[in-house]
């Protein structure tokens, strides 16, 4: 039987990521960049007003004030994306809208607000300092900044930066492509009702839902029949659009059995028991001309997401450039919880924290390796019993896993 993080290293020690591809800035929040870019343009590209007022030269209006305004012709009007030249003469001013370019020789902007708002004479009523309302060239992003780095996640300010730099388009390390079936010939749509004999394949949409979850392209194919033959022929079709396969219904038994052998001349499956509950039972191989990690894990939805969380979604983060490891806590246990010897468990729970302390608490909602999903969606954390553990009492402190989203 084999550890957990033996089985987990092997796993990552071979994970390849999808080669960078070029896409449209707006698709690439979220993801990786695989470049830098650097402005190749100032923003902004020219002097403009940053409220709507005037444009005027500050010596001309130095000293206003409500009681003792300043009073000065006004020459014109310039809107927000005019490309008509104006240049100021001194003792003028020039109506501007946000946005617009300032006349040659004015040095600040009057708000609206400061004056009169005349549109043939302006008194102004506040002095206004050289530069004041007025957006300089390159202010926000200089030509030479860089925009983005290599392996920088694009969140929405980069998405900004990409814009000011003149880019439509960015390399990034894609999502990986995740592939899910179900095996099984009781298996039938959840839309369809079951008749006797026969189970709504709730898996893989379970499974589809955490690789979206954790950041992956999906794709869920119709369900196949549990023979060699068929699982076989799903998987080839399945390859060449993937960077990873889960095949639920395939971790345990005869199904499993059938599974392997069906797939022993694309790479093969290795089937050796891990030593974990729930989920010993279960497959991993890397199949096809491009190695591609297929997973086999059991049909039930509880069993296969604990699964999927801890050797499924930290391939998908890797292939994201992204930390592999979910962010843990210690925590107080508020109940007993009871472990298989020599298997690591992960128990369904809730990470709650002391209205009056603060001290962090573990509740766990089922028992080590509960099959239950209703508890699992309940749980916003898995605890962890240590393979040398098999009782842990109140008050004990016990590891915690964040679950969900991300």
């Amino acid at each position: 039987m084999r550890t957990v993080t033996e089985h987990l290293n092997r796993i990552l020690d071979v994970a390849v990521r999808p080669a960078p591809v070029r896409v449209a800035v707006a698709d690439a929040q979220g993801l990786r960049s695989a470049e830098e870019v650097v402005a190749g343009r100032p923003l902004p590209v020219f002097d403009q007003a940053a409220v709507d007022g005037y444009a005027v030269r500050s010596v001309d209006v130095a000293g206003a004030t409500q009681i003792s305004p300043m009073t000065v012709p006004v020459v014109g009007e310039i809107s927000a994306g005019s490309r008509q030249p104006l240049r100021l003469q001194p003792g003028q001013a020039v109506r501007v809208a946000a946005g617009a370019p300032l006349p040659t020789l004015a040095d600040a902007v009057a708000p609206a607000a400061w004056t009169d708002s005349g549109s043939a004479r302006l008194s102004v009523h506040r002095s206004v300092p050289s530069g004041g309302f007025v957006r300089r060239v390159g202010e926000d992003v200089q030509s030479g900044d860089v925009a983005v780095r290599e392996g920088d996640i694009v969140g929405s300010a980069q998405v900004a930066m990409l814009a000011a730099a003149g880019r439509d388009k960015l390399l990034v390390h894609p999502r990986p492509r995740v592939s899910v079936v179900s095996v099984g010939d009781e298996l039938v749509e959840v839309s369809r009702s079951a008749s006797s004999g026969q189970v709504a394949d709730v898996c893989s949409h379970a499974v589809v839902a955490a690789a979206r979850e954790a950041g992956a392209e999906t794709n869920r194919p119709r369900t196949v029949g549990g023979s060699g033959t068929e699982i076989r022929g799903a998987v080839e079709d399945l390859l060449p659009a993937s960077e990873i396969i889960v095949i639920c219904g395939a971790g345990g038994g005869a199904t499993m059995a059938e599974a392997t052998s069906g797939l022993s001349d694309l790479g093969g499956i290795d089937a050796t028991r891990i030593a974990m509950h729930p989920g010993s039972a279960q497959g991993y191989g890397r199949l096809g001309a491009d190695a591609v990690p297929v997973f086999l894990v059991p049909s039930h939805p509880a069993t296969a997401l604990v699964l999927f969380e801890v050797f499924v979604r930290p391939l998908i983060r890797l292939a994201l450039g992204q930390e592999p490891r979910r962010r843990s806590w210690t925590a107080r246990l508020t109940s007993p919880v009871s472990s298989p010897v020599g298997r690591r468990s992960y128990i369904p729970s809730r990470l709650l924290r002391e209205d009056d302390g603060g001290e962090l608490l573990a509740q766990p909602l089922g028992s080590s390796g509960s099959h239950l999903l209703a508890v699992l969606a309940e749980a916003n954390a898995l605890a962890v019993v240590g393979e040398d553990v098999t009782e842990l009492t109140v008050g004990e402190q016990i590891e915690l896993v964040a679950r969900g989203r991300g």
